[in-house]
């Protein structure tokens, strides 16, 4: 993977002061915002995104129901089976999206949801697939977002000190991942083969979207 072409994060439009400034000297060009559009209303979109190409691709259908929460399942597999339904339901906005990070011009690009780990968890994987990188990495990527749990939650506490929290909020073990990948790969045969049939990436749309990714920078 090049450096610096591809970010995912969590809601932008906390951005302010210093993190603000950091974020615009890494230049991104365009801005995937995962969000359904109430959650914009309520925190907001990237501040001053003048000159960046924003799309707002609410992938998520169902929304989630933590009373189906089995202990004895784990966070790991509760999530992976709402992965799953974004994977049915976000089909037409997932292909968008893969498109628009292969387009010309589009790097750098940030992918972004609320928390940073769910939504856009599974685009990137969607996306670290098709251009090659292993399992195991995707799997890693995706685990490094526990290290942001416990702020991520805090910060939650702040604005919603009342509201209840179930027991797998804001966490992102590895095997979440590891469970989603693998059941797309029995469902359709592999990563790719879900990417293909069901979102219906085509060849040119993969080698445009590797040369982005990893083809040389000259």
């Amino acid at each position: 993977m090049r450096w610096r072409r591809f970010y995912r994060a969590d809601s932008l439009g906390w951005l302010s002061g210093d993190d603000l400034d950091r974020f615009r000297a890494l230049g991104v060009r365009t801005v995937l915002d995962l969000r359904h559009p109430f959650e914009i209303e309520r925190t907001g979109r990237v501040p001053d995104a003048d000159g960046l190409t924003y799309h707002n691709l609410p992938i998520e259908g169902r929304r989630w129901d933590v009373e189906t929460f089995d202990p004895e399942l784990g966070v790991g597999r509760f999530l992976a089976d709402r992965y799953l339904e974004v994977a049915e339901d976000g089909v037409d906005r997932l292909r968008f999206a893969v498109e628009a990070i292969a387009g010309d011009g589009a790097a750098p690009v940030v992918v972004h949801c609320a928390a940073g780990k769910d939504r856009t968890g599974i685009l990137t994987a969607l996306v670290l697939s098709l251009v090659g990188v292993a399992e195991d990495d995707i799997v890693a990527d995706y685990a490094l977002t526990g290290l942001a749990t416990e702020r991520f939650i805090a910060d939650w506490r702040i604005r919603h000190p009342e509201a209840p929290m179930w027991p797998g909020f804001g966490m992102a073990p590895a095997e979440a991942m590891r469970f989603f990948l693998a059941d797309l790969a029995e469902r359709h045969g592999s990563v790719e083969g879900y990417c293909a049939d069901v979102l219906d990436v085509d060849q040119a749309t993969i080698g445009r979207l590797r040369a982005v990714l990893l083809g040389d920078p000259g």
